[in-house]
């Protein structure tokens, strides 16, 4: 199957980036390469480090920034740990940072990567298709009180303990296997006049962030990034759904602050300045003409820090 993906918000992530044509920059969740052709095309002696947990997200940019390779490097793994990566290309400073968290419209139009509630294939939603632990892994093994965790934790899923006793009632008499038999025990626990979408997007979507661990550290991860850039040097992320932007606007607002004393001393004595300035002061949305061509925009958020 083709890997088509279409990047959201190309034109401020590019543009914000504030890419220089000599500038070291790093695409930590490159995808069909969208966002990383449109940096590429604006540097003449910089270079791009592209990099993914998906193998075949990296053959695809690849094929995509065909003609530019002596533009860009490749790395593969979790974009949280891509500071290490970047020590094995011994790179130290880097221009800029861009991450996208969403899943690749390849990713759910593949039925066989078990991403999609709306058509049946083996329950699966690895990125890193080289990992064994999937969703399978969560829905058969996971006890009631850790699926309502992560139900209502990732997916704030107002059914989650209805949902999660009935994925295991189901279980104890046949392992679920498939997409579609989860989706349709999910969908049986809810009214049956339901007007806010399918009923198993949130639990869909909770399972594959614990399958791929998307929260886990990210404010750590952002930590480290940060203390690669250079002074001017800008970061970008995109983020899709509420708890990823919580994280990456708390952690974002504490980088830029100055003192934390507490307000009722009258001086500062934690002498903290700030590292980052706040380039959005609220998430940039897609546009209406953008929403038009595609709609799997209309959640992602984008904000952007710059290194004093």
């Amino acid at each position: 199957m083709e890997f088509k993906h279409t990047p959201v918000l190309f034109n401020e992530c590019v543009s914000l980036l504030n890419i220089k044509e000599d500038g070291t920059y790093v695409d930590c969740t490159v995808g069909g390469g969208g966002h990383a052709l449109g940096i590429i095309k604006k540097l003449t002696t910089g270079r791009l480090v592209i990099n993914d947990i998906d193998n075949n997200a990296i053959s695809a940019c690849k094929l995509r920034l065909k003609g530019y390779e002596d533009k860009y490097l490749v790395t593969k793994g979790d974009f949280k740990y891509i500071t290490e990566a970047l020590d094995k290309l011994n790179i130290n400073l880097v221009d800029g940072f861009l991450i996208d968290m969403g899943v690749s419209s390849h990713q759910i139009d593949d039925k066989d990567r078990g991403f999609s509630y709306m058509q049946d294939a083996p329950l699966d939603m690895r990125m890193d298709q080289t990992s064994c632990f999937s969703a399978y892994n969560v829905v058969n093994e996971y006890s009631a009180e850790a699926l309502i965790d992560i139900f209502k934790k990732y997916g704030e899923e107002r059914f989650a303990f209805k949902i999660a006793n009935a994925i295991v009632k189901r279980r104890n008499v046949k392992e679920i296997g498939t997409t579609l038999e989860l989706a349709s025990i999910i969908t049986d626990e809810y009214p049956k006049r339901f007007d806010g979408g399918h009923p198993a997007k949130r639990c869909f979507q909770a399972i594959r962030i614990e399958v791929n661990d998307e929260i886990g550290s990210l404010d750590k991860a952002v930590y480290s990034m940060v203390n690669r850039l250079k002074s001017g040097g800008r970061m970008a992320v995109i983020s899709f759904h509420s708890l990823e932007d919580r994280i990456i606007k708390n952690t974002f607002k504490d980088l830029a602050a100055d003192c934390v004393c507490d307000k009722s001393l009258p001086i500062c004595v934690c002498g903290r300045k700030r590292e980052v300035r706040l380039i959005t002061n609220k998430p940039i949305t897609a546009s209406v003409d953008e929403l038009k061509v595609n709609p799997r925009a209309s959640s992602a958020k984008l904000r952007v820090i710059e290194k004093v």
